[in-house]
């Protein structure tokens, strides 16, 4: 029932739209400029571009700043079920400890159960090199529909 609520009102709003917007970049502080784009191109599998830019997707890149910081930071990612499962791999690979909510980053379970811009969705969480929570998601499709 809360679903079929948020669908309408994400429906409701993509139709009262008048500007067409998406977020194009962002600045990602860090402390260690190559060990971040190492950890962002070898474990999460984003591609080195340069002037230290990470490309996401075609249309969205972050670039990486080396200017000090303490994390804090959440970065949401959804993907598909097997780039996830190839994503999650690397993190165990790797050694990271991860979770199943954002508070028990460390247990080594999940995914657990997440909503992001659209509901029914499965994510883990865990944290970059300068403590930054990062969380990769992929959504279940709708009954009937052919969503990955």
């Amino acid at each position: 029932m809360a679903q079929d609520a948020a669908g309408r009102a994400k429906e409701a709003l993509s139709k009262e739209r008048r500007v067409t917007m998406k977020l194009d970049h962002i600045i990602l502080p860090v402390n260690d400029k190559a060990r971040s784009l190492a950890f962002y191109t070898k474990v999460v599998g984003f591609t080195e571009e340069p002037y230290a830019l990470l490309r996401v997707t075609p249309d969205f890149v972050i670039q990486v700043m080396q200017r000090g910081t303490e994390g804090g930071e959440h970065l949401a990612f959804s993907m598909s079920k097997s780039e996830f499962d190839r994503t999650l791999a690397r993190v165990k690979e790797a050694a990271i400890p991860f979770g199943d909510n954002f508070d028990r980053v460390g247990n080594m379970k999940g995914p657990g159960r997440a909503s992001g811009s659209s509901p029914r969705g499965s994510s883990i969480y865990f944290l970059d090199p300068d403590k930054h929570m990062l969380e990769i998601m992929h959504y279940e499709a709708p009954e009937g529909s052919s969503r990955a």
